[in-house]
């Protein structure tokens, strides 16, 4: 598939050199000190006073070259490990929404442990996400351990590659040993880390913070999959202009991509961005604009320019239902984002501006990630598929619905939708007349009603409830049985 190009060679060439000169003249507030130091010891300018680091043109092009072209995640089964760019499009859900639709009343609420295990399932379940970002928060975690309290439900009922977000070292090192008891030991899990750590370690504008980018250090130092995420806001904390955004976002990038680099030379990373644009009418946070799909075909560009994957939180929507705004937000964004060349979108699952989850709007989003999958995938110009031979026996006025021709092609060459309806009316009306949300939400009954049984063995299972007492349950239950 070739990809649509929103900037110009000339275009990439000056949002890279001025990327370099905010990089060299104004630098970042660097708030952890160890990542101050190694940026001293690598040829950077540092003052103590002000936390401020600045980057030499020679630093950031030595250690920005040394990121690999390739990033692996990985999955408890193996057989879902993928590697972008090379199997790419690869999809996953948004992630760390407070709230639920509460799949039996639709009513908003806050998100537990338990709808945590229920989305694990459903995407362990749907062909089309590749890797499970922990959707939602826990608001009955106990005290001490607010993620392990994510982790644990998102172990227990997807075998997908897992995202996760930490916040403190000590809260690293828990989810590490969770890991590490459900691989059967530290270097079983090194051989096969099947958790891809994410950090937003830059603060835009141009501050790193200390939390994320001791995490990020961390992993780095290890040789366990990380990345980072660039956030600007365009009108609040990057210029209300786009190409002042993508300045300030790939300076951030850039400075971030050295800093594992000097770490660790060779880390694998992604150039992933949630760039977004501000309402100035009311400050609001406009994930679901165009702008945010059109940032992120350029950020694409930038990111092949440098040769490394690429990817973010695009098709997103500030719909608070289910509804056409929903869907043509990110429809319009994620198709910008698949044009452009992103490899990875998180883009599954979450309405109101990334605040709340909706297990129906996951179902659809896995519909419209498949045929993503497949505009991907391309043309094929085999002879075979040019049917010239074909076309010359049934000849004017003739049928392609028998020849093997079309029946062996019938379920491979389309995308053979589930949700979408594409009856007639008249059947449409005799099955219900069913909307969009409706198929989806039977879709999630049907799905929460099959292969329920934990995904770790009860002897792990029991170990891990004696490592970390007061461990939540998540037990997965069938909707009926769900009180909210």
């Amino acid at each position: 598939m070739s990809f649509a190009e929103l900037l110009t060679s000339d275009q990439i060439q000056r949002i890279h050199e001025a990327s370099l000169e905010v990089l060299q003249e104004v630098g970042l507030k660097v708030r952890f000190g160890p990542a101050r130091e190694l940026f001293a010891q690598h040829g950077c300018s540092v003052d103590s006073e002000t936390l401020n680091v600045k980057f030499p043109r020679d630093v950031v092009e030595k250690y920005r070259k040394m990121a690999p072209p390739k990033f692996t995640f990985h999955g408890r089964d193996p057989k879902f490990d993928k590697t972008i760019p090379d199997d790419g499009p690869v999809i996953v859900t948004a992630s760390s929404a407070p709230d639920i639709i509460d799949p039996i009343t639709g009513r908003e609420r806050r998100a537990e442990s338990g709808d945590i295990a229920r989305i694990a399932h459903l995407i362990n379940e749907l062909p089309a996400y590749d890797m499970f970002s922990i959707s939602t928060l826990a608001e009955d975690a106990p005290k001490d351990q607010f993620t392990i309290s994510r982790l644990y439900p998102a172990l227990k009922y997807c075998v997908k590659p897992i995202r996760l977000t930490t916040t403190d070292h000590k809260d690293t090192l828990a989810t590490m040993e969770m890991a590490y008891m459900v691989a059967g030991g530290k270097e079983a899990y090194k051989e096969h880390p099947f958790l891809t750590h994410h950090y937003c370690p830059t603060v835009s504008p141009l501050t790193m913070d200390v939390l994320s980018t001791e995490n990020v250090m961390y992993f780095a130092g290890e040789g366990l999959p990380v990345y980072p995420t660039i956030v600007p806001n365009a009108g609040l904390t990057s210029p209300m202009s786009m190409a002042g955004t993508l300045v300030q976002g790939n300076a951030e990038y850039l400075a971030t991509a050295c800093l594992m680099q000097m770490v660790r030379e060779g880390t694998p990373t992604i150039y992933a961005t949630l760039a977004t644009v501000a309402d100035m009418r009311s400050g609001a946070y406009t994930s679901g604009a165009i702008e945010c799909g059109m940032m992120h075909m350029a950020f694409a560009q930038m990111a092949r320019f440098y040769n490394v994957p690429c990817g973010g939180y695009v098709g997103l929507t500030n719909a608070k239902l289910n509804d056409a705004q929903s869907g043509y937000e990110t429809g319009m964004s994620g198709i910008a984002g698949l044009l452009g060349g992103m490899d990875m979108f998180n883009i599954g699952g979450l309405i109101d501006a990334l605040k709340t989850f909706d297990f129906a709007k996951a179902v659809i989003d896995d519909e419209m990630a498949q045929m993503m999958k497949r505009m991907k995938r391309g043309i094929s110009f085999s002879d075979d598929d040019l049917a010239v031979d074909l076309i010359k026996q049934i000849g004017p006025g003739g049928s392609f619905i028998k020849p093997k021709h079309t029946s062996a092609r019938m379920k491979t060459e389309i995308v053979m939708t589930r949700i979408a309806d594409r009856d007639a009316r008249s059947i449409w009306e005799k099955k219900g007349s069913l909307d969009t949300q409706a198929h989806a939400m039977n879709k999630v009954k049907d799905i929460m009603s099959k292969n329920l049984e934990p995904l770790i063995s009860p002897e792990v299972d029991a170990q891990l409830h004696t490592a970390f007492p007061g461990l939540v349950a998540a037990e997965l239950l069938p909707l009926e049985e769900h009180v909210a």
